[in-house]
């Protein structure tokens, strides 16, 4: 009796190391995978964001093409198919100058820009006056702006800096600034042309339709013809409504996006805005290079060390 019951708990002794075995080896394998994973997550985020670098720089080469040279890409927003190590990227330029400057623009183009986002007049009118007090280097308050006391009577931490934009995202930080109204004109703005106006050859139709007194019919007739003028490869035609806006633009910085997406699903986008020189030792500067966001992501404003927006944050 004695025997069996000793041979009982040895029984048991062996099962519970077998279990607690398989528990351990359970848990190794769990950590085994989930460190795989890992790593192929990381390698594919890698490998995507080398594409959308490389596709950067493929657009950089073509700046230096001459526009004339069949096949050249330009800077007129066209999205370019392109394949780099099989990774499939997509790159499109556009000029700066074909955005509205939001520290130079006219007051009736910026506040046609926030009415074209949907916007009311009376809104726009208020929003319009706290930007200008934002990027003016006095503290005196317009009819309708706002100043210091304004921002401390909203129970904000940081005041207007009294300077110019130094990055687009830097307008979510004036007082009224709505995030769906700053997501709607995020992509029609630029603190780069430093033109009171727009070059309506390279203009999106966002930024033709902020143009005051413009309609939808007018702007919608005008970009199809400058699109069939543009595959014909004739001059832009002329667009009158908007003329009393339009800027000769210039050399201007480019935008370029370029996005890469894996077979797996990993996609990485970068946003850069580069700006061409002359010398043969560096022929290009970088004044934005980030990681780009889908069209429907909001880009949180820059936060100083207390967590709360900072202003002047640069881009």
């Amino acid at each position: 009796m004695k025997l069996a019951s000793q041979r009982g708990i040895a029984l048991v002794l062996v099962l519970w190391m077998l279990a607690l075995i398989m528990v351990i080896a359970a848990g190794f394998l769990h950590a085994t995978h989930t460190d795989s994973l890992v790593v192929r997550n990381s390698l594919s985020i890698a490998r995507a964001e080398a594409a959308a670098d490389a596709g950067v720089h493929r657009a950089l080469s073509e700046l230096f093409r001459p526009g004339s040279v069949e096949g050249a890409w330009k800077r007129d927003g066209e999205v370019h198919e392109w394949r780099y190590e099989g990774v499939p990227v997509t790159v499109s330029m556009a000029d700066e100058s074909g955005k509205i400057d939001i520290n130079t623009a006219t007051e009736p183009l910026l506040k046609g820009l926030l009415m074209s986002a949907g916007v009311d007049e009376e809104e726009a009118t208020r929003l319009l006056d706290a930007i200008l007090d934002w990027r003016d280097a006095d503290s005196l308050k317009r009819l309708y702006g706002a100043e210091d006391a304004e921002y401390q009577a909203a129970g904000l931490n940081y005041r207007p800096s009294n300077t110019p934009f130094q990055a687009i995202e830097e307008l979510q930080l004036v007082l009224g600034m709505r995030p769906e109204t700053y997501r709607r004109i995020a992509g029609s703005i630029t603190v780069f042309s430093r033109q009171p106006g727009i070059r309506l050859q390279t203009a999106s139709r966002e930024v033709l339709m902020a143009i005051p007194g413009v309609t939808a019919e007018q702007v919608d007739a005008f970009v199809a013809e400058r699109s069939a003028a543009r595959a014909e490869k004739r001059p832009p035609p002329p667009f009158p409504p908007g003329q009393a806006f339009a800027t000769a633009g210039g050399q201007q910085p480019a935008t370029i996006r370029s996005e890469a997406r894996l077979d797996d699903g990993t996609v990485f986008i970068r946003d850069a805005v580069a700006l061409t020189r002359a010398s043969p030792r560096r022929p290009f500067a970088f004044l934005v290079w980030r990681e780009g966001t889908l069209p429907d992501e909001v880009v949180a404003a820059p936060a100083d060390a207390s967590g709360a927006p900072a202003a002047g944050a640069a881009r």
